[in-house]
């Protein structure tokens, strides 16, 4: 089984579609651990504010099938492929880690860069994983958040509705 962990973001109907790829995610997978969910400020667009988390789940699944599994999922919940890299999402499900994997797997790159790049994917990844450690880094979570600033990126602590 490989320890998979994946961040989770909608900003359309942000409450609803997070619960219900919340629990898409443990009808296709069992236990799913959680962080806790933060809102932020939409990067990189002139958006609606997200909701933002990260998942932890074990699966037998290879990369490539987990990451389709994950697009059929976001399909599901009325995600359209092909809009702009930066705009609004009703569902949006991204593998971060895949055990420690390095490089583009399956067309899937591992662990993903915006592990390092945005508060919304770190600050979750940290609380729920403080002392894992990056797969390319070498450092845990928790260290690699200390050392970062994410200026223009305010982030939230929320409960989910």
């Amino acid at each position: 089984m490989a320890d998979v962990t994946l961040s989770l973001g909608s900003n359309i109907d942000r409450h609803h579609h997070i619960r219900a790829g919340l629990a898409a995610l443990r009808g296709h997978f069992g236990h799913v651990e959680l962080s806790p969910v933060y809102e932020s400020e939409a990067v990189g667009f002139d958006g609606e504010p997200f909701l933002n988390l990260v998942a932890r789940i074990e699966t037998e699944l290879p990369v490539g099938e987990l990451s389709e599994r994950l697009r059929a999922i976001e399909a599901e919940h009325g995600r359209v492929r092909g809009e702009a890299k930066y705009a609004s999402r009703t569902l949006d499900i991204d593998i971060l880690t895949y055990d420690d994997r390095v490089g583009m797997i399956d067309g899937v790159e591992l662990p993903r860069g915006e592990i390092l790049k945005h508060a919304f994917v770190l600050k979750p990844l940290a609380d729920l994983l403080p002392e894992g450690v990056h797969p390319t880094e070498g450092r845990s979570y928790r260290e690699l958040l200390a050392e970062r600033d994410f200026p223009g990126q305010g982030l939230w602590r929320i409960e989910l509705e």
